[in-house]
């Protein structure tokens, strides 16, 4: 296995993951949840006090590979992609229903020392609300949060790129 080249200035990568609610978890929680979350979407206000509660409480939901397979698949996608960043450190971020998230990853990494991170999201195709909005927001905060820690964000993806590792996974 090679290293990526230009891997020499990068410090960390935060592979960001969508998320899922674990199967054992109460559904009356998420769906309470997504209602509180909707409603302050649709009319701007700020997040309640209830509506961080219960993303905590769903986020840090014991998890299993059985009871969270999404989790589990994108950890082994970042063991596999972990040898192949040289010396970069990388770590597992979710947008919602799993820690840490983005915001929590980052921080951990700028508190340990890292200067250069890049944040790649493991959906692949544009189009949707969380790689072309909500973690470019995230990325926002966090470049005013950390100041000195540059942020780069490895996204949108080469669609051709895309459409020739599909190509060679369906001729294997």
């Amino acid at each position: 296995m090679s290293t990526l080249r230009t891997m020499t200035d990068v410090d960390a990568v935060v592979l960001v993951g969508h998320g899922a609610v674990p199967a054992d978890c109460p559904r009356d929680l998420v769906t309470r949840l997504k209602a509180l979350e909707g409603r302050r979407r649709a009319t701007g206000t700020p997040v309640t006090n209830e509506e961080m509660a219960l993303d905590t409480r769903i986020r840090a939901w014991p998890r299993t590979a059985g009871s969270d397979p999404y989790g589990a698949g994108l950890e082994a996608l970042a063991s596999s992609l972990r040898p192949l960043l040289g010396t970069a450190r990388l770590v597992v971020a979710y947008n919602e229903f799993c820690a840490p998230t983005l915001e929590e990853a980052v921080a951990a990494l700028a508190a340990d020392g890292a200067h250069t991170v890049v944040v790649v999201p493991s959906m692949l195709t544009p189009g949707g609300v969380h790689s072309e909005i909500e973690i470019p927001e995230t990325i926002a905060r966090l470049r005013a949060a950390h100041p000195t820690l540059a942020l780069r964000y490895a996204w949108p993806f080469d669609l051709d790129a895309v459409a020739a590792l599909l190509a060679d996974h369906i001729r294997r």
